[in-house]
């Protein structure tokens, strides 16, 4: 039998109990090109609040009755193709469950004897490290000397994003929630500065820390800290719009920031999406993982056991809760 998450109600503001439903199902069997796949790892992204909108957006909208969608880490358990043997550990999306099958479309194997754990390649060698690499130097081009305010800095992709400003040679500010996730970007970072935006008056602490304006923002929140920090923004600055995460959960439009300023200065902002580099996913990779084997950069897993957990976890990305990259153990890591 296979425990799975199924999408029952379109959630209206915050996920609340009902929205997904937990339920065991049989596995089918496979057919010729198919494999089966055994899920280890599970991420969870504050996209999976917009997949379960029912909207369309850059991909399919969900429908009731649906898996909840996921990225995953898993190992074929079974196989009727000849792309893979069992055995194989591969990235998938196999969704809010223990088990998968799937025709192998979109699957790709995970390279073994690499000295790098498993559960790395679910954060900083996977779509998270992915998405901090490309939005930040693909989407702002960083120059050395210039100073770079990250939102939402102590989690999965922020936390990244700060670290790959240092390495080019960027005066980085990070922007958290607690006196902890602060005092870990300063301290085991190495960033220059951070901002508990709970606690502190964020327009006055940027004057202090960014004594000469801000030349880059990577956006993860949005809202009305966005508007703050554009008021200290650069002539010619540039933002990269990763996520609002702040909006989520809203049931109403959430108070935006005086976009005037874009127009004042000049300021280049642009959204992306992840999978639209999808091609150059081993530029990333050879980076990130030259500059992990070189101690030039760390990540931060919070690993929650149980399928079971992933509807409680989740919430700890829109409350704060979260340190570093969310992520359920589905399974027993066999490299381990």
């Amino acid at each position: 039998m296979n425990k799975q998450w199924i999408l029952s109600k379109f959630p209206v503001g915050e996920i609340k109990e009902g929205d997904l439903v937990l339920h065991d199902s049989e596995i089918p069997k496979l057919i010729d090109g198919q494999i089966l796949i055994k899920n280890i790892y599970l991420s969870l992204d504050p996209a999976n609040r917009g997949w379960m909108s029912g909207q369309k957006s850059y991909v399919d909208a969900m429908q009731l009755g649906d898996v909840m969608r996921g990225g995953t880490i898993s190992i074929v358990e079974d196989t009727k193709s000849e792309k893979f043997e069992k055995g194989d550990i591969v990235n998938a999306m196999g969704g809010w469950q223990e088990y998968c099958v799937s025709d192998g479309k979109g699957i790709r194997k995970i390279p073994l004897n690499t000295g790098f754990k498993l559960d790395s390649f679910m954060s900083i060698l996977g779509m998270t490290g992915m998405t901090a690499y490309f939005g930040l130097l693909d989407i702002t081009k960083p120059k050395a000397g210039e100073t770079l305010v990250v939102s939402a800095a102590a989690g999965a992709v922020g936390s990244i994003v700060c670290q790959i400003g240092k390495i080019k040679g960027c005066r980085v500010i990070g922007i958290a929630g607690s006196q902890d996730k602060c005092d870990w970007l300063v301290n085991d970072l190495g960033i220059d500065g951070s901002i508990n935006y709970k606690t502190e008056n964020l327009r006055e602490k940027l004057k202090e820390l960014c004594p000469s304006g801000v030349d880059i923002y990577f956006e993860n929140v949005g809202g009305k800290n966005t508007e703050i920090i554009l008021s200290r923004m650069n002539v010619n600055s540039r933002i990269s719009l990763c996520g609002l995460i702040s909006g989520y959960n809203s049931e109403t439009i959430v108070p935006g920031p005086a976009w005037g300023n874009l127009l004042v200065k000049r300021i280049n902002l642009r959204g992306f999406i992840v999978f639209d580099y999808i091609k150059r996913y081993m530029e990333a990779f050879q980076d990130l993982s030259t500059w992990m084997r070189d101690g030039k950069i760390k990540y931060k897993n919070h690993i929650i056991p149980g399928i079971e957990n992933a509807e409680n976890a989740l919430k700890k990305l829109f409350n704060g809760e979260n340190f570093g990259k969310l992520i359920i153990e589905v399974s027993k890591d066999p490299t381990l």
